[in-house]
């Protein structure tokens, strides 16, 4: 018995909730609501669970782990089928996604990965398929003029026209009041986005209805950025596709696997492992390694689950070969690896062709990992920024905290550049938070960390892991490991630290936040607006301030029919001005991140 529903495909949650009378839309969301931790019993493919005080039962037929018709749904209820049931469960039901990731360039994503589970957050993929024994004949070429005036295809510009309406909707709407109606028709859009040939475009709006509903739910591995992010990728997308041709379109188009390649054999040291806990539903660990050239490479377990499977995955056997070592033992250990295939992120493959068994580990301090923390910062922080892995290497002395409105930091000076250093992760059952905590106590230590970068105007990253503050050659996962007052040197009375001023870009992109948590509604009546417009031109962001002034008119603008009534706010008006907001402030986070880093 759980409380966990299966996974239901987009389509379906669309075709349940649409076929609902308008009163019982009304109802959705207090029927999704009234479902919430009930029981589940699961007996093999299919799942019950009891939906009403009367003991009746729905049933979801789930073969490989999600619900891909809607008649798999069925209850016995005396409404059945006309209940409402069928699409509340759908709609409290995690999002089936089983297309994968999405890769993307840099150039589009703003050198993030797209808005589905990223390499590490997505389950492993199955087993790499054996070579065919013999390939079929090559194409004829297509004249390279030819595929560069290649345009959208009309069923393309139908799709993102769907999604531009729906995404819109959930702007216009904010997190609060986008409810099982407005996600389903996302989900809608999302379906027919990836039958066009966009999953891009698709798992970006899937992965907003997910963030959608843990915010609603208030999950705590919900991030108000990660939303932001997801809703400006499906918006940007479906604004380029119609005007895009050649190289631009496929790259807006995206891919919908990773594609593996063999990669021979490989001497893997492992670095550190961190867990893994979505808002989409999907927990584990991931363990980063690094090869004799000091390669990355990570070796993943992340299936649908909670905290409580983020905590327990580092114990489980990685599942590369015959090997019997955990997640926690080989981020100190290494591993021999035969036929290895590794996708363009750096995931290790687990096909029937891979080898691997157990080989001795090094410390950070020791080659082939010494030379991972020889990379000059700024040149990492352009790598990453250019769209490679994030992680950063780097060798640091602990100031102090540094009081912010979301929490302490971690202030620390990285070769003479002021760093915050933040947690990667809020949930509870996770010890980062405490962890860094005990660090902020052990001001004057000089370590190196291992983080990710968090593009900010200032010098801004995730603390991942670090070498034990006291134990020379030790180090500390700070996801997985718990420091003790023991651990760290005896705190020093020397007060909070203070960061440098910075831009005050957070002006805006405070606003961009605000709408897509509370909607169109808010930036409406913003206050005193003109305040922040002029301090981000006093700064030297004029663009900034009338990009702001723009959103908040765009917000506030609402027209009149010739009895004087008002209007339907345009909410493709505020969409565009809203993307535009948040484009732009990801593009000055860019460059003032890498000036802050020494870039």
């Amino acid at each position: 018995m759980t409380t966990e529903l299966p996974a239901v495909a987009p389509v379906v949650t669309a075709e349940l909730v649409a076929a609902l009378s308008p009163r019982l839309r009304k109802r959705l969301d207090a029927g999704v609501a009234k479902l919430a931790g009930r029981p589940v019993v699961r007996d093999g493919d299919t799942v019950r669970i009891t939906v009403d005080d009367e003991g009746s039962v729905l049933e979801l037929h789930a073969p490989g782990g999600v619900v891909t018709d809607a008649a798999a749904v069925r209850c016995g209820c005396l409404l059945a089928p006309d209940c409402l049931h069928r699409a509340a469960a759908a709609s409290a039901a995690p999002v089936g996604d089983a297309a994968g990731p999405v890769e993307t360039s840099a150039d589009e994503s703003g050198g993030r990965q797209a808005s589905g589970p990223t390499a590490s957050e997505a389950p492993d993929p199955a087993p790499d398929p054996a070579p065919d024994p013999a390939p079929d004949p090559a194409p004829d070429p297509v004249p390279e003029d030819f595929a560069l005036e290649e345009a959208a295809t009309p069923s393309q510009l139908t799709a993102v026209q769907a999604l531009l309406s729906a995404a819109a909707a959930v702007l216009d709407a904010g997190t609060d009041g986008s409810g099982a109606v407005v996600q389903a028709e996302l989900l809608r859009a999302a379906h027919t986005a990836r039958l066009a040939g966009l999953p891009r475009a698709a798992s970006a709006a899937v992965f907003v209805v997910t963030a959608l509903r843990a915010a609603r739910a208030a999950d705590p591995a919900f991030r108000l950025a990660d939303l932001v992010t997801a809703l400006s990728e499906t918006l940007y997308v479906a604004h380029r596709v119609p005007s895009a041709t050649g190289a631009e379109l496929t790259e807006l188009r995206g891919t919908v696997r990773l594609p593996y390649t063999p990669e021979g054999s490989l001497r893997l040291f492992g670095l550190f492992s961190e867990p893994v806990l979505t808002a989409s539903g999907y927990a584990g660990a991931v363990t980063w390694t690094a090869d004799a050239e000091g390669r990355l490479c990570s070796v993943s377990d992340v299936a649908p689950g909670g905290a409580g499977r983020a905590v327990g995955a580092a114990d489980r056997t990685v599942r590369v070969g015959d090997t019997a070592l955990t997640h926690r033992a080989l981020s100190r250990a290494g591993l021999a690896v035969s036929g290895a295939t590794l996708s363009p992120t750096g995931r290790l493959g687990t096909g029937k062709g891979v080898r691997a068994v157990r080989a001795s580990g090094v410390g950070w301090r020791a080659e082939p990992l010494d030379r991972l923390w020889a990379v000059p910062v700024a040149e990492q922080v352009g790598h990453a920024l250019g769209g490679g892995h994030d992680l950063l290497f780097l060798e640091v002395t602990l100031v102090g905290p540094v009081r912010e409105s979301t929490g302490d930091c971690l202030l620390a000076d990285c070769g003479g550049v002021p760093l915050r250093l933040t947690v990667a992760h809020d949930h509870p059952a996770l010890p980062y938070r405490d962890n860094l905590r005990l660090l902020a106590a052990a001001r004057g230590s000089r370590l190196r960390v291992i983080a990710r970068l968090a593009p900010a105007p200032h010098a801004r990253a995730q603390l991942l892991a670090c070498e034990h503050p006291t134990l020379a050659g030790q180090r500390v996962d700070l996801g997985l490991d718990r420091l003790q007052q023991a651990d760290v040197p005896a705190p020093v009375p020397a007060g909070t630290a203070s960061p440098p001023e910075e831009a005050p870009l957070h002006l805006l992109r405070r606003r961009v936040e605000q709408a897509a948590s509370g909607g169109r509604r808010v930036l409406a009546f913003p206050g005193n607006s003109a305040a922040d417009s002029r301090r981000l031109r006093r700064h030297g962001l004029a663009t900034a301030g009338d990009v702001l002034d723009e959103l908040l008119a765009s917000a506030a603008e609402r027209s009149r029919d010739v009895f004087g009534r008002l209007l339907p706010a345009d909410t493709g008006r505020f969409g565009r001005t809203w993307l535009a907001a948040a484009r732009y402030t990801d593009e000055v986070e860019r460059v003032l991140c890498a000036a802050a880093w020494g870039g």
